[in-house]
């Protein structure tokens, strides 16, 4: 996930490509009514505006760029309103129904001014068995913001199931350690159903949470329990 040069990199591979390629470039567009990542509300409990540009080669290899509107970087003190993500890596199916996912992800928030910058490099890896993943992301860097809290790991497993008429099912339980700032650590739960219709898919989640999370006085929970729901189209 992050910034304008792995964009330029992404349109650029568009343009050079084999026409064969042309359905591997997709965008996505989305409204969320609110940004949960990891469990953590990243708007204040509000709605975002969320986008995103994915390339992936025949090969396996894959490349893209996501932004999304955010609000804890200005509630922390500093002065970014925006999350750019850019990441690539690559993923094969190693067996029947076992495919293999690693690859780098880099969080960007522009002009951030934090005493520790909240850009954070992770390497993660996932292995999906069936309707299965388990993944562990690794950062490289100190991790949003928390001082040396370089070589800090998340561990989640979610699993999707079609239910049947459209709609599919996630379950999906997930634990953060923060190293050298164990009392930031915490488990994050969900569970999501989701329906393509019209075009669209229409999602609704619901999130928890095993700690609080208050960012900057504004009085409010950002780990709370809570049900998020959002529309994604894909181009």
């Amino acid at each position: 996930m992050k910034p304008i040069l792995a964009v330029i990199a992404v349109a650029t591979l568009a343009a050079t490509a084999a026409p064969v390629w042309a359905d591997d470039l997709s965008y996505n567009l989305s409204v969320t009514s609110d940004y949960r990542y990891r469990g953590i509300s990243q708007t204040r409990l509000k709605p975002a505006l969320q986008g995103g540009i994915d390339y992936a080669h025949p090969s396996g290899f894959y490349i893209g760029a996501w932004a999304s509107t955010i609000k804890w970087i200005k509630d922390s003190g500093g002065d970014a309103d925006v999350e750019i993500d850019t990441y690539l890596g690559y993923k094969t199916e190693v067996a029947k129904d076992v495919t293999v996912d690693v690859g780098f992800l880099r969080y960007n928030y522009p002009s951030n001014k934090l005493a520790t910058s909240a850009n954070t490099n992770e390497l993660y890896g996932a292995v999906t068995v069936g309707p299965a993943t388990l993944k562990y992301s690794h950062s490289v860097s100190n991790l949003f913001g928390f001082a040396d809290s370089k070589q800090s790991g998340y561990l989640d497993l979610s699993a999707t199931f079609d239910v049947g008429s459209g709609f599919t099912m996630t379950p999906h339980i997930g634990h953060q350690k923060v190293k050298n700032n164990g009392d930031f650590s915490y488990t994050d739960y969900s569970l999501t159903v989701n329906k393509d219709w019209q075009g669209f898919t229409w999602g609704a989640a619901f999130v928890a949470t095993s700690t609080d999370a208050y960012i900057g006085g504004k009085g409010k929970d950002l780990g709370k329990n809570g049900l998020v729901v959002s529309v994604k189209k894909v181009f």
